[in-house]
């Protein structure tokens, strides 16, 4: 096999993987909407790609390495703006608990 094919490999796959999370940081970060993101996933997720990192360095493998510091970036600015915006929507009352008042009859004049 050639040297050069698997740094080929790595390196669209790690286009590919890491370009799959900047639509949804586009999206969280524009709309501040992060209610239907999971918490746990991208802690998980991010403790992979510190962990995916460490190998990298460990193995000497530059794509692994650019690539994974890349999704962890990403990834976790999906997890901060999820954090935030967990937090800001726990201060604010909510909708639902907010007393409605019928609206009064029209009286007659």
């Amino acid at each position: 096999m050639a040297d050069w094919l698997p740094t080929v490999l790595a390196t669209i796959a790690g286009i590919l993987s890491t370009s799959s999370f900047v639509p949804q940081v586009l999206k969280a970060w524009r709309e501040r909407d992060t209610a239907a993101i999971s918490k746990r996933m991208y802690l998980v997720t991010v403790a992979a790609f510190v962990l995916w990192t460490a190998y990298g360095f460990l193995i000497g493998a530059m794509p692994l390495i650019v690539f994974n510091l890349l999704s962890l970036s990403l990834s976790g600015t999906i997890l901060f703006l999820k954090v935030r915006n967990d937090r800001s929507e726990a201060r604010a009352p909510s909708a639902a608990s907010t007393s409605r008042r019928e609206p009064e009859a029209a009286r007659p004049g």
